[in-house]
């Protein structure tokens, strides 16, 4: 069973601070959440300026749960302290150790290395701090990005899911991808 204790945030890259969200950081988030490009292979979106507030009043309700099991995490440049995106992991079965990981960061920020910098200090979290054994993600068969960045922080392709999530009016098939406690270790 996973013993989640005290945990310590905001998480700290080298180029990056993962914390709460914060009420205000709606139009940072909005700039994300509404682009069609973005939430091309997401689960929501293009978000309304209403989606965006809902989602983040719900975010922010879930960070005060004695219980907490879900992390949604405001990816933040460290200089600016500039919103960039999102990087979330949850627990999916606390008897087994599981989590799932996903994350989002505005277009301008593609390609910089952020999203695995951002990712590896959630999975880090998430055996470290969360006391999980297993993490795991899926992405769209397209999104070749998402892929690329789950191998770079040792994440291995386990499978092909097809037509497993009903998204946008359409069934989609996913990869899924996963790593190890153990594994993590050696990919630090």
């Amino acid at each position: 069973m996973c013993r989640i204790s005290q945990v310590n945030l905001p998480l700290e890259t080298q180029r990056l601070i993962l914390r709460d969200f914060v009420k205000s950081d709606w139009p940072a988030v909005h700039k994300y959440a509404s682009d069609p490009k973005v939430v091309r292979y997401l689960t929501f979106g293009a978000n309304s300026e209403e989606d965006t507030k809902n989602f983040l009043q719900t975010e922010i309700s879930l960070q005060g749960e004695e219980h907490h099991q879900h992390f949604a995490l405001a990816v933040t440049l460290k200089p600016r302290k500039q919103l960039i995106g999102i990087c979330r992991i949850s627990i999916q079965d606390t008897d087994n150790k599981i989590g799932s990981i996903g994350y989002c960061l505005t277009q301008e920020f593609w390609g910089q290395g952020y999203a695995p910098e951002a990712v590896k200090a959630v999975v880090s979290f998430g055996f470290q701090q969360l006391d999980l054994h297993r993490i795991f993600a899926n992405c769209h068969p397209e999104n070749i990005a998402s892929a690329r960045v789950m191998q770079k922080i040792g994440m291995q392709q386990e499978g092909y899911l097809r037509e497993h999530h009903w998204i946008k009016g359409e069934w989609r098939d996913s990869w899924l991808y996963a790593i190890l406690e153990h594994e993590w270790r050696g990919v630090k």
